[in-house]
């Protein structure tokens, strides 16, 4: 699931990053055109000029004072929606000359008209075509001097900025472009000849160039320089409809992650409530075995005579009753902990002195496996605010579990120690048992969890004693941590608040 959501989430930033590159050469793409386009609109003004000004003088010099020229140049420049000009030109050229007709004024007979109207016609042909000879001839003189002399004027005498700048904006609309620009012109050594008048140097490391005059000779070219500055927003904005795409194959993603996570955990939950189960079984099943054949014994008519018998298996039976009750208060406790619904009974106490008539409680099983206590109860400041009962039980478990994990062929040693620092009250048990693995530290404290000693169930336990441990303190706004290290021993430190600080 993971995998498939991740190839899901790959191949989505593969498409938006195929989508910004294809919007970028088709913003590339429409710029150049535009660039194009206006560097036409120039040479189409350019030409328009010497029209105007070369045509209807050549035309007079020409034609002499015979001629009454009258020269009309009609300039269909159309307009688009947004107001600027458009890039196409119609030129509609009408060259209206008074000159004296060479067509025959007399009025031609019935039998005549067949035979001159051949003549007539001809005649009209022959004045038509030397019309279309004489203006070919003019606009081949104005062609001739554009190609002599545009090129040697100044750019500013052959361009009008105000133009250009209407030229750019109606030629970027059109190619759907429509976001803020700066342009600069400059000749061919890089000089700067015209900018705009807000030109911003923001985004001009991503500029586009074009020749205005492609026809002019090398030495004379100059160029028109364009950016943009939120080009970047522009591209992003084009393609930001994938984004929540791109968003909730994330969050699905990061639940699937979740949801696999959530599997993983309740599997070792499982196995954590089994070997609870397992645990709990071999805990219960010693103390009923007992229970059950000390009231077999009672039965015997021989035990019911002799006082000391029957004494004996009544204590038995009141040690076992009692182990049960231990066991089964220990799972009570961690639920209610568990529902944060525990009242801890607090009040004021000597930790010296509790900590020391629980290590003389405690001694007697040590001293069983052939072990001692060290105690160096230093602390000078030892009053702390906690419940007699459940701190008493916090050492009570710390020292039976390095009685139950000690090493087989070696003497138990417990040292126990107290000090103060930072105005807190520090506690060490510490041991020279089998120690534990670095993996077994991190989830010593949780509930059930216990360190794998294979199949054997030597060592009783339900896992709830170091969790019930960190449940008590952390009641009791402390904190404990463990040091160990496998086959050389492990040391608690419990640290609490002073009731005088």
């Amino acid at each position: 699931m993971g995998l498939s959501f991740v190839s899901l989430l790959y191949l989505q930033v593969r498409y938006i990053e195929e989508m910004v590159k294809m919007r970028n050469e088709q913003f590339d793409e429409s710029v150049k055109r535009s660039l194009y386009q206006v560097s036409k609109n120039l040479e189409y003004d350019e030409t328009l000029e010497y029209l105007e000004n070369d045509v209807s003088k050549n035309e007079r010099a020409n034609l002499g004072s015979q001629i009454d020229t009258h020269s009309a140049i009609n300039i269909n420049n159309k307009r688009g929606t947004n107001g600027q000009t458009n890039s196409k030109y119609n030129f509609n050229v009408e060259l209206n000359r008074n000159i004296p007709s060479e067509m025959p004024k007399a009025v031609l007979s019935g039998s005549q008209q067949s035979s001159s109207f051949s003549q007539t016609f001809k005649k009209f042909q022959d004045a038509v075509k030397n019309r279309y000879e004489h203006q070919r001839v003019l606009l081949d003189e104005v062609v001739l001097n554009i190609l002599q002399t545009a090129s040697n004027k100044s750019l500013d005498k052959r361009v009008n900025f105000r133009n250009l700048d209407g030229y750019l904006k109606a030629e970027l609309v059109n190619n759907g472009i429509d976001i803020p620009y700066h342009f600069e012109v400059t000749d061919k050594d890089g000089r700067i000849l015209y900018k705009c008048p807000d030109y911003d140097e923001t985004g001009n490391e991503d500029s586009y160039s074009q020749i205005i005059f492609p026809n002019d000779p090398p030495s004379r070219m100059s160029f028109i320089k364009l950016h943009f500055p939120t080009k970047k927003d522009y591209i992003f904005d084009s393609v930001s409809f994938m984004l929540p795409s791109l968003i909730f194959t994330f969050v699905l993603l990061i639940v699937s992650i979740f949801t696999i996570y959530t599997v993983f955990r309740q599997k070792k939950l499982t196995e954590m409530k089994n070997d609870f189960i397992n645990n709990m079984t071999h805990e219960f099943k010693t103390p009923i075995s007992t229970i059950s054949l000390a009231a077999q014994m009672l039965k015997d008519p021989a035990v019911a005579k002799s006082p000391a018998m029957f004494q004996h298996i009544s204590g038995v039976i009141n040690d076992e009753t009692k182990r049960l009750r231990f066991q089964v208060e220990k799972v009570l406790q961690m639920s209610m902990f568990e529902r944060k619904v525990a009242t801890l009974k607090m009040k004021e106490l000597n930790a010296n002195a509790l900590i020391d008539g629980v290590i003389n409680t405690f001694n007697l099983k040590v001293e069983k496996y052939g072990g001692e206590i060290e105690k160096d109860l230093q602390a000078e400041d030892d009053e702390i605010f906690v419940d007699e009962m459940h701190f008493t039980n916090v050492i009570f478990n710390i020292m039976d579990n390095a009685v139950k994990y000690k090493k087989p062929d070696t003497d138990l040693t417990l040292k126990v120690k107290t000090w103060n620092e930072s105005n807190k009250f520090m506690i060490s048990i510490e041991d020279n048992g089998i120690g534990m693995k670095k993996e077994d530290i991190k989830k010593v404290f949780d509930k059930f969890y216990r360190v794998h000693t294979g199949n054997l169930h030597d060592v009783k336990g339900f896992g709830l004693g170091l969790a019930y441990v960190k449940k008590i303190i952390e009641a009791q706004k402390g904190t404990i941590r463990l040091e160990s290290e496998l086959g050389v021993g492990s040391k608690f430190i419990i640290v609490l608040p002073l009731l005088n600080v």
